[in-house]
């Protein structure tokens, strides 16, 4: 299979108090032809938006940028529900809707709303049966049963399928999780550096190799880091702090090196400029430098 086209995106923080602004820096994101727009999901978190809800509004106001949950939160958004929610996006947007999802976190909030509070395996065995419960909700059969130990489906006919073969993209960092990456994901999203790139090698080989024994195609997963920096001037000042020509080298290096083929920036400040910079000076020569092995 050939490899993987990059694609690069944004990381608008949803606070409702910033909804023009967030409006205004996807708008940038959609003319200046970047890829994707992910969105954080924490239903908590009392400042922020609906996660679905703004993807969805945001999704009408655009024509060609790609929206992703970065990452669903799973505890809190029964997955069947999600599936027919992104169904919907997807065919509301033609096809512009792709899945990031993870096991859950910050359980202290998920309690205080009312969801289950797991332990780590039994969120990433709730995680295992939702990717399951949400296929057989784009599957197009007319009738579908699932028995787990959380989720169950019980001769439901789903529907809709969506516009196109959604990718589930997981947000992934213990040794379960990624090899479930590798069994039966689309694709792995974990945010750099908070994930030392000295780590992201072993995982990498764990995805491939967790593949392989699932007779899939390693190649086929997408690998995407969630990046945070600043464009400016002068010398570097720290793992994506500084000009072009530094961000350049340093995704370039992520690509070639360490197997990412794809990043999405949160500016640690002036959203709308970084996003401007970002799309028409670092996007354009990344690509053309990748372009080139």
């Amino acid at each position: 299979m050939a490899a993987l086209e990059p694609l690069f995106g944004i990381f608008p923080t949803p606070n409702a108090a910033d909804q023009d602004e967030i409006l205004e820096q996807v708008l940038i994101a959609d003319r200046e032809g970047l890829d994707l727009v992910g969105i954080q999901d924490h239903p908590y978190q009392r400042r922020f938006l609906d996660t679905w809800s703004l993807i969805a509004f945001l999704a009408a106001r655009t024509e060609r940028v790609r929206f992703f949950p970065d990452v669903a939160n799973l505890p809190l958004r029964q997955p069947a529900v999600m599936a027919k929610a992104a169904a919907s996006i997807d065919l509301l947007s033609g096809g512009r809707f792709e899945l990031g999802l993870g096991a859950g976190a910050f359980w202290e909030g998920i309690g205080a709303m009312g969801g289950p509070v797991r332990s780590g395996p039994e969120s990433v065995d709730a995680l295992e049966e939702a990717i399951e419960v949400i296929r057989l909700m784009w599957s197009g059969e007319r009738s579908v049963r699932y028995d787990g130990v959380h989720y169950k489906l019980d001769g439901l006919h789903p529907g809709p399928q969506p516009a196109h073969d959604i990718g589930i993209w997981l947000g992934a960092y213990g040794p379960r999780m990624v090899r479930l990456v590798g069994q039966k994901a689309d694709g792995w999203i974990p945010s750099v550096p908070r994930l030392p790139l000295e780590e992201v090698a072993p995982r990498q080989r764990a995805i491939d190799e967790a593949a392989r024994a699932a007779g899939r195609d390693p190649s086929a997963i997408r690998r995407i880091a969630n990046v945070n920096g600043v464009l400016k001037d002068g010398p570097a000042t720290g793992f994506l702090d500084g000009p072009v020509d530094h961000w350049v080298e340093t995704l370039v290096a992520m690509a070639r090196d360490h197997g990412f083929n794809g990043f999405v920036l949160w500016p640690k400040e002036d959203p709308l400029g970084q996003t401007e910079h970002f799309a028409r000076e670092v996007v354009p020569a990344v690509r053309a430098e990748l372009a080139r092995t």
